[in-house]
Formats: structure tokens, C-alpha cells, sequence
């Protein structure tokens, strides 16, 4: 398993090199895109932990980090979602473009390929504001028997989804499925790099 995973990275590596490590730049407060695929395993490492979370608490500060990954200091709810005082995802900025359309994130606009703009954008980012509300929104609506995720054109906004359920929850079995469900829209995003 181990040597798949390495076989993993450096495909992945590689793929990011031939593409010639693209990057945003031009503007302040702009994130190289070379990483986002760096921090879409340091988001699916969360996301195991979190699967695998012996207690709710585990599972939480897993959920916690996850979350704070995708959308950094300067998107909704990010910081110390658990409460127990510490950020778990510290970071300088997130996968997806801030509030205020700063920074823009790891992923863009523009992003390096259509794959990344249709899957982890989710399409256009002209007004972060309101892209951010419609996750907002479907955390609101959202319901066992009313699953509003897939109405999210990102995947990891679905992500920051499923964590915020988990961080509600106190059930270690529910963020266990929870997990289930956010590692699917962590691997769809891992996907989007090499499409």
C-alpha cells in the first residue's frame, strides 16, 4: 500500500512538472497553483483521520482541518470550528478564493485546467461573496433526509460540508459516513489535477 501511494505522488509529481508548475500571478495576495495538489493530500490525510477517528472529539479536530484547508483564513468559518482552542489547518489560504476574492486560492481563477475550473472551482468566482453564500445556504437547508451537497458545484466546498456536519454531530458513527462521503469529493478533486 505504501509503495502505491509514493507511486501515486510521484506520477502526480510529475504530471504537475509537465504541466510546468503553473501559477497565478499578477496580482497581490495570489497562491501559486503548484501546490493545490500538496494540499488536496494534506486535505484527504484529514479526511482519513477523520474516517478512521476512534471518538466524535478525533473525528472533530480531523473534520476541523479539513475544513480550514479548503477555504483559508479569509472563507467562511474558518478557525477553531471545535472549540478547543487550537486551528487545526492553519494555513495562508485555501484552496478555494476568500470572501473577498483574496486570496485566490490554490486552485485559482484562472485555474490550469478545464477539470480543476469545472470540478474544484466549480465554475466561475467573479463574486466570491456569493459562491461562499451558496455553500452558506446549503448548510442551512441541509437535512438527513435533505442532502443539499450535490447541489454544490465544488467539490471541496462539499467537503467543508460534510465537516460542518461531523463538527455538529456527536456521534462518531455519523462522522464516520460523513468522512465517507467528503473523501469521494477529495478524490474527485485529486482527479481534476491530471485531467
Amino acid at each position: 500500500m505504501r509503495i502505491r501511494a509514493a507511486s501515486f505522488l510521484l506520477a502526480m509529481t510529475l504530471v504537475l512538472a509537465a504541466c510546468g508548475g503553473s501559477s497565478n500571478s499578477g496580482n497581490d495576495g495570489d497562491i501559486s497553483t503548484g501546490t493545490l495538489f500538496d494540499r488536496l493530500i494534506e486535505i484527504d490525510e484529514a479526511v482519513a483521520a477523520w474516517r478512521n477517528a476512534p471518538t466524535i472529539e478525533v473525528a472533530q479536530v480531523n473534520a476541523e482541518t479539513a475544513a480550514n484547508l479548503v477555504v483559508g483564513p479569509n472563507g467562511p468559518g474558518y478557525g477553531d470550528r471545535n472549540g478547543d482552542g487550537t486551528v487545526g489547518g492553519e494555513n495562508d489560504g485555501g484552496v478555494l478564493p476568500g470572501i473577498e476574492g483574496t486570496p485566490i486560492g490554490l486552485a485559482g481563477p484562472p485555474a490550469t485546467n478545464d477539470c480543476i475550473e469545472r470540478d474544484v472551482l466549480g465554475g466561475s468566482w467573479d463574486d466570491p461573496g456569493a459562491r461562499w453564500e451558496i455553500l452558506l445556504d446549503a448548510i442551512d437547508a441541509w437535512r438527513p433526509n435533505n442532502n443539499t451537497m450535490p447541489s454544490l458545484p465544488s467539490h471541496p466546498m462539499r467537503v467543508v460540508g460534510w465537516a460542518t456536519f461531523t463538527l455538529a454531530s456527536d456521534s462518531v458513527d455519523e462522522a464516520h459516513e460523513y468522512a465517507g462521503h467528503a473523501k469521494l469529493h477529495v478524490d474527485w478533486s485529486l482527479r481534476a489535477i491530471d485531467c
